[in-house]
């Protein structure tokens, strides 16, 4: 059974309602997380999906309209941002002291990463049973059903606990026009009014919340067992709420529209401009966000040579819907392009510091660079 099969067509994941409104269609595109051997051609057998976001007007949540795929995402390395913003956000928790009790239950992504070394090292142990401390770091928009998975995490969470969530920011998404943030499998994406329901609907209510700049922007927040009405709202929740106002006018969001259309059209004269000029152009990163921006501009091995990702699960393989191979970081120093294209900006500071081989080569803004 597919994902979308899970609730009745134009209803929302979140609320149940009906008039959902289309904000960013992106038409098909190759499944993000199926990445073909190399030796398979991306004419013959590759198929492409519906790829569109629909925003709900009773509840507010952004969500994927529909996903048919049914491949499963190779597992990624953990990037260094990321096991860097995980010892922060719990420094920050635990200073706010949100970190009591002894167990630990964490709900996982298949981004790579956990929270749970940290953790032990603050003496939690792990626990299948409701816990005292719950983490859910990008876990919670892969699921289909989002009633049932806010229901499943409060379930998790014992009474007097906390649900410690993190989430990529619509706002963030909508502001710096990161549109490619679509993609199959990722089934919900949030603004805080919209989780706040969301989690209220499960009988939690949020106590406080941090900002952190990483992916452009994305919130912790944490959960405690109690009606929203019953907790003074911390000036945390009124700041986030109020500069994120704007997320709930579908017009607003539509502008991924215009970004998509325009960053695909922007990357592909770069790259046409880069090839003319004998330059050669090697990518790094082959995240989901990459499939969709370099298939919308048609790349191709004759504009791209390779992207390199440090996932040994990705290497040998090529991206989904074109023709560019995927090799190990390794291969990409050898190689000595004279451009190296970064598909996730935050992987800048580490990319820089583990190979200064290709120092002044990395290109990450295709916009300031034309």
């Amino acid at each position: 059974m597919s994902a979308s099969a899970t609730r009745g067509r134009g209803e929302c994941r979140g609320c149940g309602g009906s008039a959902l409104i289309r904000v960013l269609d992106l038409g098909k595109m190759p499944a993000a997380d199926n990445f073909p051997a190399l030796d398979a051609s991306a004419d013959t057998g590759e198929s492409a999906h519906p790829l569109a976001m629909d925003l709900c007007p009773g509840c507010g949540l952004a969500q994927l309209a529909q996903d048919d795929t049914v491949t499963s995402e190779p597992r990624g390395v953990e990037p260094q941002a990321l096991r860097d913003q995980a010892v922060d956000a719990l420094t920050r928790a635990e200073a706010a002291g949100w970190l009591r009790g002894r167990t630990v239950r964490e709900f996982g992504s298949p981004h790579g990463g956990s929270w749970l070394p940290p953790l032990a090292t603050r003496g939690y142990t792990e626990t299948l049973a409701a816990a005292d401390v719950v983490i859910d770091c990008f876990g919670i928009m892969h699921e289909p059903d989002q009633r049932a998975a806010f229901a499943a995490r409060a379930a998790a969470t014992a009474p007097g606990g906390v649900l410690l969530l993190q989430f990529h920011s619509l706002h963030a998404i909508v502001e710096q026009g990161q549109w490619n943030a679509l993609r199959h499998g990722h089934f919900a994406y949030y603004s805080l009014a919209a989780l706040r329901r969301l989690l209220g609907g499960a009988g939690m209510g949020i106590a406080q919340v941090w900002e952190f700049d990483l992916y452009g922007g994305t919130v912790l927040v944490a959960a405690v067992h109690a009606p929203e009405g019953d907790l003074a709202p911390h000036e945390s929740l009124v700041r986030v709420l109020a500069a994120e106002s704007a997320v709930a006018d579908p017009d607003t969001v539509r502008t991924l529209q215009r970004d998509a259309d325009r960053q695909a059209r922007a990357l592909r004269d770069w790259l046409e401009t880069q090839i003319r000029s004998g330059k050669t152009v090697y990518a790094y990163g082959a995240a989901s966000r990459a499939v969709s921006l370099l298939h919308l501009a048609g790349a191709h091995r004759g504009l791209v040579t390779a992207v390199a990702d440090a996932s040994p699960a990705k290497q040998g393989r090529r991206m989904p819907g074109t023709d560019i191979p995927i090799i190990d970081p390794a291969a990409l120093v050898a190689a000595r392009p004279d451009r190296v294209f970064l598909t996730l900006p935050d992987l800048l500071p580490e990319v820089r510091s583990r190979w200064p081989e290709l120092d002044g080569r990395w290109v990450v803004d295709i916009l300031g660079e034309r």
